[in-house]
């Protein structure tokens, strides 16, 4: 497979994307962290490809980008106030909230029922995202290697393995986004990150949580 490379800003590059998503393909852009590699999550076929691309354990789930944070429900099985706070809070932006994954989601993205999601705060993923719809993405980086900030580090890692690259610079990020499991009441960091605990905690605190 020949891995097509466009600009982000190119006038057709996020129509194109979206039809290649559509129809099965995998395509890699950038995000406020790190760059992606996105699939159509409602095709089983396409995220069978996403694990392949970066031999990657399918015992762990990909991560959902959605446009904007009010469709947090249409990932979520049920929203609790602690994601509800943490998503009007930070979102856009690199926080990523574990929740119950929704039934309407196929278990492939998620085998235990629990899925990750955010709001990418980056024009040209956002942009593809409002004309897409909400997308499964993983880091564009084979399993274990490093995270990618740049088309270019995209390509020497999986030229050839996907369908198309968008090439938007160098992310302006570069860590992946803090995670926090939001399935209960509690506050529980997964993963440091971007935004410290310490920002999460006085986020709720002013919410009375």
């Amino acid at each position: 497979m020949q891995t097509e490379v466009i600009p982000i800003t190119h006038p057709v590059a996020l129509r194109h994307a979206v039809d290649v998503l559509h129809n099965g393909g995998v395509v890699a852009f950038p995000t406020d962290t790190v760059y992606g590699l996105a699939a159509w999550p409602f095709n089983r076929e396409s995220i069978e490809r996403l694990y392949r691309i970066k031999e990657r354990n399918r015992s762990k789930a990909i991560a959902l980008l959605l446009p904007e944070a009010r469709q947090l429900t249409v990932a979520a099985r049920r929203v609790t106030p602690l994601a509800r706070v943490l998503a009007d809070t930070f979102w856009p932006g690199p926080l990523t909230l574990v929740v119950e994954r929704h039934p309407q989601l196929p278990d492939i993205i998620a085998p235990e029922n629990s899925v990750g999601v955010r709001v990418p705060d980056h024009p040209g993923a956002l942009s593809l995202l409002r004309m897409a719809g909400l997308l499964a993405v993983t880091s564009a980086n084979l399993s274990g290697a490093p995270n990618t900030t740049t088309a270019e580090e995209v390509l020497e890692q999986l030229q050839g393995r996907f369908h198309l690259l968008l090439d938007g610079g160098r992310t302006p990020g570069g860590v992946p986004s803090t995670v926090v499991d939001c399935r209960k009441e509690d506050l529980r960091v997964l993963r440091a990150g971007p935004i410290p605990q310490e920002m999460l905690e006085a986020a709720l605190a002013r919410s009375g949580l």
